[in-house]
């Protein structure tokens, strides 16, 4: 108003009443007498995600919406659209043609925002293509008075627009930038792409607008229906494209809170509750050791509960072989929050990770990876972005990828997921011993910690309790990383850190190395223990990162249990002689890597724990 954007309109606001609520976007067809609506839907006004910065003429849309019960829809009509078409016919005005009314969904009931005679933009884009009928038959009943002839009616799907905008907008923007849309996005079936301020310059596709174009998809589920329209948009390309990547977040939100009923916890969380035994894990392996030992032919080098298994090819008759060594894991419920997140890209590279990073401990150079994706019903695009991910990973392992197996399981997966598996295999060089040298380790050994990026790929059951437990959605700001949201923070690629540790190897400074995954410190150290000896930690030695504070201060997590769950910020632990350790830190920071020394081992007696924790009470802090 003070610079007069809105010219001699500004000089003046009248505030009649201040409401508060969700919005929702009525769209009906009136013939003076009656009126029928599509299914309402919901626009996102704001340019930000989270709903942040200024309003503009709308950023994307979704229907049909969870807020919209048919109870709310009746009121609606019996309330306000009804009684909008009679007083107009009454006062000697009738009303033919299409009524957009904007509804705010208050404490106190459905109120009134705006009227107007068209239906809106972008929620024509959004409706229309779930109309199961035909308009031309439903606009001649309007004009002709037999609307209460005609079935208006939705198909039982999903819908969802994006919109992409000029950089600038809604405040000045440029024009004339060239846009690029690739083919397959013209193919993809039960997708839109509608132009809108564009414009055709010397036979070349520019922006000639602030809202530039906008994409939709229908699909049988809302998810599906994300998946599908964020992946149109990642084919289209101009200058400063900017596009709200949390489209229908508020419905994503109610389904995770609707779905579990879940509240706020009075009581600690812990993996047991969310759904996953560490116990029962331990059992399974013990008690399946000997049925694996049955079937050794040769000497296999390992046994089950380690890391990984090695195969001695010259003890099986190849002579001057090298001995493999093989590893077998998934992502777990880490592909529920890919899923919710519509971010698949960077899934596979945790998948090559977790194998990756197994084989890795043994002293094993990973060679190739074999990748399984089953899928309740296969969507290629994210089939595409998956692999894709998994070419990163295998990238930054140095390994091939070899091959996979895709499969359709129905109804085995729940709708709109999928499962992720991988084996990696590599190698030994002739000559070299397999790790770990539990006949080398003595008393006084020190253990060097290397960070992770994150939860890696474990947990992910009880974290995303804990989230859905909290006030806050997956599209939130995460408090513990503020720039982006809880669920891109979450999504976070599990560190791969081959790279880093085969100089070290190959120059024999490490006894021993632990990749800390499900089980946390207290489990996965043992594993590269001999039985005299245990490691000791001390959890003052390193700085937890947030993200693992605020989990255990939101799920009031026991720090006993962060312990046996998470990897509270150490990813990989290195079991290194003293006399070797500043050569061994010294390499690993020349290649930008921060070493933590984080403990020792010391002398066990009997069946006592692998592993303690020295000063847990720090986590509490």
């Amino acid at each position: 108003m003070i610079d007069k954007q809105f010219g001699s309109a500004g000089n003046e606001v009248v505030i009649e009443e201040y409401l508060e609520g969700q919005e929702l976007s009525f769209l009906s067809f009136v013939d003076g007498y009656t009126i029928k609506s599509l299914v309402p839907a919901q626009d996102h006004k704001q340019i930000f995600d989270h709903d942040q910065g200024p309003n503009t003429g709308g950023m994307g849309c979704y229907a049909p919406t969870p807020i919209a019960s048919e109870k709310l829809i009746d009121q609606v009509h019996r309330t306000i659209l009804q009684p909008t078409v009679d007083g107009m016919r009454k006062e000697r005005m009738p009303f033919k043609g299409l009524l957009f009314t904007g509804i705010m969904v208050t404490k106190d009931g459905p109120k009134v925002l705006e009227y107007n005679i068209r239906f809106g933009d972008p929620e024509t884009q959004t409706l229309l293509p779930l109309l199961d009928g035909d308009l031309a038959e439903i606009m001649s009943a309007c004009t002709n008075g037999y609307l209460d002839a005609i079935d208006v009616k939705c198909k039982p799907a999903s819908c969802v627009t994006v919109v992409a905008a000029s950089r600038g907008y809604p405040g000045p923007y440029p024009t004339g930038d060239p846009i690029t849309i690739d083919a397959e996005a013209y193919d993809a079936k039960d997708t839109h792409i509608f132009h809108a301020g564009t414009s055709l310059t010397s036979g070349a596709l520019t922006t000639a607008g602030g809202r530039v174009v906008a994409a939709t998809a229908v699909a049988p589920d809302l998810e599906t229906a994300l998946s599908k329209v964020y992946n149109t948009m990642s084919k289209i390309h101009f200058e400063g494209m900017h596009y709200r990547r949390d489209i229908a977040h508020r419905a994503l939100s109610h389904h995770s809170v609707s779905a579990s009923k879940h509240e706020r916890p009075d009581v600690s969380l812990s993996y047991a509750s969310a759904g996953v035994s560490i116990d029962a894990g331990t059992e399974l392996v013990n008690r399946i050791k000997s049925l694996a030992a049955s079937t050794r032919q040769f000497d296999s080098k390992s046994s089950i509960g380690g890391f990984g298994g090695q195969v001695d090819l010259a003890a099986a008759g190849y002579e001057q072989s090298p001995i493999i060594s093989s590893g077998v894991d998934g992502v777990g419920t880490k592909s529920r929050l890919a899923v919710r997140m519509n971010k698949h890209n960077s899934i596979g590279v945790d998948l090559v990770a977790m194998v990756a990073n197994d084989i890795l401990t043994e002293g094993a150079e990973p060679l190739w990876l074999m990748d399984t994706m089953n899928f309740h019903k296969l969507d290629v695009e994210i089939g595409v972005s998956i692999v894709e991910g998994v070419v990163n990973g295998c990238i930054q392992a140095n390994c091939n990828l070899a091959g996979g197996e895709t499969a359709e399981l129905g109804d085995v997966i729940q709708k709109g997921h999928y499962i992720l598996d991988a084996s990696c295999s590599g190698v030994l060089r002739s000559g070299r011993k397999p790790l770990p040298w539990k006949d080398d380790m003595e008393e006084g050994d020190v253990l060097l910690g290397l960070r992770s990026s994150g939860p890696h790929s474990n947990g992910y059951s009880l974290i995303q309790k804990i989230v859905e437990c909290s006030n806050l959605a997956f599209t939130s700001p995460a408090p513990w990383e503020p720039s982006t949201s809880v669920g891109l923070s979450l999504l976070t690629p599990t560190k791969i850190y081959v790279r880093l540790l085969l100089t070290l190897f190959e120059k024999d400074l490490v006894k021993g190395a632990a990749h800390i995954t499900g089980g946390g410190l207290v489990e996965n150290l043992p594993r590269i223990l001999p039985k005299g000896l245990r490691a000791e930690v001390d959890a003052k030695s390193w700085h937890v990162p947030e993200v693992f504070r605020w989990l255990k201060r939101e799920g009031k997590v026991e720090k006993e249990e962060m312990a046996r769950v998470f990897n509270m910020g150490i990813g990989m632990v290195l079991i290194v002689a003293e006399g070797h350790v500043s050569e061994v830190t010294k390499i690993l920071e020349q290649k930008g890597e921060t070493v933590v020394r984080i403990g020792r081992l010391v002398g066990r007696e009997g069946e006592g724990a692998g592993c303690i924790i020295r000063d847990i009470e720090v986590w509490d802090q």
